[in-house]
């Protein structure tokens, strides 16, 4: 029978490949690599033909599912919706347990990063919010209380 084995990586493809790279950095991922990709694998894999782009992989210090970013010379991208609330259909936000969730609100706050709405918390078990980074993408941040 056919199984997953790992989950391997995200991907995002953004605009702007530095800032978004900033952003998560920003959050404690680091590069792990960065690259052109372009040729008739890629134009296969994702339908595209004559497709360029420059991906940067990036993962938390501790290893773990790797975030790749990816920003296209070729085609241009398409604009999705500048501020995506939750209720749009597509992926929703990608979610990561923090320690000290106002410290990294702070930081990104002096990046010009801002929340969707505010800092709530579950049952004196979790504080949760949504931010917004580059492109609209909603990142949860969640911290475990107690």
């Amino acid at each position: 029978m056919a199984a997953i084995r790992v989950f391997d990586h995200v991907g995002i493809t953004v605009s702007d490949l530095d800032a978004a790279t900033a952003f998560f950095g920003v959050l404690g991922f680091e590069p792990e690599g960065r690259m052109a990709m372009e040729g008739e694998f890629v134009d296969t894999v994702i339908g595209i033909p004559g497709s360029r782009s420059e991906i940067v992989t990036l993962r938390l210090p501790g290893g773990g599912t790797a975030l790749e970013l990816s920003g296209f010379t070729h085609p241009e991208h398409v604009t999705g919706s500048a501020a995506p609330m939750s209720n749009e259909v597509g992926i929703r936000n990608l979610c990561f347990e923090v320690e000290d969730l106002r410290g990294i609100v702070d930081r990104l706050a002096q990046e010009g990063y801002g929340l969707v709405g505010g800092i709530g918390e579950y049952e004196d078990v979790w504080r949760m919010t949504y931010v917004r980074g580059p492109d609209g993408i909603i990142v949860a941040l969640a911290e475990r209380l107690g």
